[in-house]
């Protein structure tokens, strides 16, 4: 009776157009107090302990912010020069260098939305321009932009850690040569079809210009180094490394590149000046510059942006916390469990209804609240018929990064369909055709569960564990 009323509660509110966090808060509150004997009380302390408790969960907000300042600050320019200078003499090397910018990107950011708005907004209109199909340019992007959630740090990677209590390092880990096949897919396809269409080719660069550009977006590619380094190395957590991120990304954004705050426009040295002369000027305008970074309109904007995309990720992940608490107070997740179990499904055919579960919702909800409802479900099954829970996890982020193309709340094809002008309808078939991309990877990524666990079982032999 409670399960019932639960989902019908949720589906109700949803069906009348209310807001993904207000639907789930409010079903789980009119389910505790109509249909169950758990303690009112339960429900506030569950509110206080889903953002104080999940230590993991501080990491969001820094790679949100990180991200801000990353996108705003002129980073994903130079990473997408950087990109076409190494592929784009290949027949459809611009293609191809998107989706590795796309790939670099999603290293540094951790966010689906954020890939597709950095990198779309600068390479739809340039492949067009280079005589690229707008819809293939398009198609391309909102597919590659999923790699944001996989590649990590993944933001929807941390909200399962944070449900599943599993080691969020170890998911990164996961998550890294997954992302790297994917993106190698779609690039293999695209010079397929580069070829079939005779799309153009970008001028050879030459060493020297891939050297060039690879050191002038240096201080961005060294962030990867730093985050996935010191995660990896066990010398930070993931919150932690999340908030160096964030500090390294500001400082990057205003006293290195200098494309926002105080020093923008201010040149590393001016024409006729000497070296001695300007190492003397630059340390002299950057300290004036110091007090007044912070409070600079450029910065507080972005920190203002990026607030608001954490409080309002944070607010939903709070309520479906909240959702979470009466599935696991009711001891559904344990009774859909035993019943599951007790049909005799082999591990393949859970893993069928678990990808088909996942890919409905997928269309209707943001991917850290489908986490948050789904993960306490089928995670104790999961752990029953022997399925890695580390596997699992990077299953579920496939599932999602489907989930960012698919309508009607797929967020890539509302920032795509932004940056191109047209309308979801026209976005959605531009990404259809790549889409089956994405499918058949979802198969190869479910069945093959090494392609996941290598890394992390890897390094764990490697520190003798």
């Amino acid at each position: 009776m409670t399960t019932a009323a639960l989902f019908i509660l949720l589906l109700l509110f949803l069906l009348t157009g209310m807001p993904i966090a207000f639907a789930l808060g409010l079903a789980s509150v009119t389910t505790i107090l109509c249909f169950s004997d758990t303690s009112v009380a339960s429900m506030a302390l569950k509110l206080f302990e889903s953002q104080s408790e999940h230590y993991t969960l501080l990491a969001i907000p820094f790679f949100i912010l990180s991200s801000a300042f990353l996108s705003t600050g002129g980073v994903a320019n130079r990473i997408i020069n950087f990109a076409i200078d190494c592929i784009g003499w290949i027949r459809g090397g611009l293609a191809m260098a998107s989706v590795l910018a796309c790939m670099i990107f999603a290293a540094v950011s951790g966010s689906s939305p954020a890939t597709v708005a950095a990198v779309g907004s600068i390479v739809i209109a340039g492949m067009v321009k280079a005589g690229y199909p707008e819809k293939m340019a398009a198609g391309v992007i909102t597919n590659a932009g999923t790699l944001g959630i996989l590649i990590p740090p993944s933001i929807v990677m941390l909200v399962y850690a944070a449900a599943t209590e599993v080691s969020a390092a170890r998911l990164f880990m996961a998550g890294f040569l997954p992302g790297l096949m994917m993106g190698t897919m779609l690039i293999i396809v695209i010079y397929i079809v580069a070829r079939v269409k005779k799309l153009p080719a970008q001028p050879w660069v030459g060493f020297g210009g891939i050297v060039r550009s690879g050191f002038d977006a240096g201080w961005g590619l060294m962030l990867i180094v730093i985050v996935l380094g010191s995660i990896y190395g066990g010398i930070a957590s993931p919150t932690e490394a999340a908030a160096v991120s964030a500090v390294y990304a500001f400082l990057i954004a205003i006293f290195v590149y200098r494309d926002m705050g105080p020093l923008k426009g201010v040149a590393w040295m001016e024409e006729g000046e000497s070296w001695g002369g300007a190492i003397i000027r630059n340390l002299r305008v950057t300290v004036m510059a110091l007090p007044g970074s912070v409070t600079h309109p450029d910065v507080r904007r972005v920190m203002m942006d990026a607030s608001k995309v954490s409080i309002m990720l944070l607010f939903i992940i709070g309520n479906a916390m909240l959702f979470a608490h009466v599935l696991t107070s009711e001891r559904i997740p344990h009774h859909l469990a035993a019943m599951i179990v007790g049909w005799g499904l082999p591990t393949w055919g859970f893993l069928i209804v678990v990808n088909l579960l996942l890919l409905m919702a997928g269309n209707f909800m943001e991917p850290s609240a489908i986490i948050l409802i789904m993960a306490p479900i089928l995670f104790p099954i999961a752990l029953k018929m022997g399925i890695d829970p580390i596997h699992l996890g990077v299953i579920m982020v496939v599932n999602m990064e489907i989930g960012m193309i698919t309508p009607p709340v797929g967020l890539n094809l509302f920032v795509t369909s932004g940056i191109t002008g047209h309308n979801i309808t026209w976005v959605i078939k531009a990404a259809l055709p790549w889409l089956m991309i994405l499918l058949v990877f979802l198969m190869l990524i479910t069945y093959i569960p090494q392609i996941s666990l290598f890394l992390p079982e890897y390094i764990d032999h490697l520190k003798g564990y």
